[in-house]
């Protein structure tokens, strides 16, 4: 049975939210330590296949089966395209082309495409005034984060960004079709690893023709730490609480982790890399801070509540 989905998170959607974004975060540090042995294609191939084995083997641990129906795989297909294999290869294509900070704050534009794309099409997920002002409160953060750099190339490479929005639009339209598994009574898990198992069987034949990793050199071993993580972590593990927010949340909650995702990985690199955190991020977490709670609306309610003056009782 479907659970209920909430227009307002409660707190344990926000701890989910929260949760997400840190283990999406640390992604950042696993890519860029993977990408010392293997090339963008088969890094994505190899994350999407050990996900689906560590899934594989956590169903069988639980006696879940998927499901066997074509009708049901074949939804599972077009998932993994929508969110895995077109916006992975889009934001690899454009990234070549294109600043990593710009990539960054178009590929934040994915809940404001949420939320239009849920406004559009669905009955329960209408946009509001504080989703539009939070969100793109939220994007101002994120480029705020990122810094000058986040604009460079903005008015060269039009193709290459577009890649980088056509990619936030297609994790937006997912976020969308993924609510429709809860009502055919498909667990988080099984979406999870239906997703991943199609994008995989779909990039395999890909990947092998573009990029020969047979002809490869041998991986560093930290690569092969970081592809681990990245797989096991950072894809299995992130799915099954990304497709749960989407059951409880809906659409335009669960794509707000996409704001949160930068500040998890500045964090990470200021702990794990010993990275510094200059004024401009401490400035973005807090936008992005202003943002989710427009979103949420309850802080803003409480303090218009206390601002609104009460008439005075008449006298006698």
């Amino acid at each position: 049975m479907a659970l209920p989905i909430h227009r307002r998170m409660g707190p344990a959607e926000w701890a989910i939210l929260l949760l997400l974004a840190s283990v999406w975060g640390g992604s950042f540090l696993f890519i860029s330590l993977a990408l010392h042995s293997f090339p963008p294609l088969t890094l994505v191939l190899i994350r999407c296949s050990l996900a689906s084995l560590a899934l594989l083997a956590l169903l069988r641990l639980t006696g879940t089966r998927l499901p066997r129906s074509a009708a049901a795989w074949a939804a599972f297909a077009r998932l993994g395209i929508l969110n895995v294999a077109l916006p992975f290869g889009l934001v690899a294509w454009g990234q070549q082309h294109i600043a990593t900070g710009l990539a960054s704050v178009l590929n934040a534009t994915t809940p404001l495409w949420g939320v239009i794309v849920c406004h559009l099409f669905t009955r329960d997920e209408k946009a509001t005034r504080g989703k539009v002002i939070g969100v793109v409160l939220g994007m101002a953060g994120v480029a705020a984060m990122i810094g000058g750099d986040a604009f460079i190339g903005l008015d060269s490479n039009l193709p290459a960004q577009i890649a980088c929005v056509a990619a936030a639009l297609s994790y937006a339209f997912a976020g969308l079709y993924s609510r429709g598994f809860a009502e055919r009574g498909i667990a988080p898990i099984q979406v999870a690893a239906g997703q991943l198992i199609s994008a995989a069987l779909l990039l395999l034949p890909i990947a092998l023709i573009a990029e020969t990793p047979w002809l490869l050199s041998p991986p560093h071993p930290e690569s092969l730490m970081a592809i681990a993580a990245l797989g096991v972590v950072s894809t299995a593990f992130a799915y099954i609480l990304f497709f749960r927010l989407v059951e409880t949340a809906g659409a335009t909650n669960a794509l707000l982790v996409t704001l949160l995702v930068p500040i998890s990985a500045i964090l990470l690199g200021t702990l794990v890399l010993g990275e510094s955190l200059a004024p401009r991020h401490l400035a973005g977490i807090g936008l992005i801070a202003l943002g989710l709670a427009a979103i949420d609306g309850r802080l803003f309610s409480r303090l218009f509540s206390l601002w609104r003056v009460e008439p005075a009782a008449p006298p006698g």
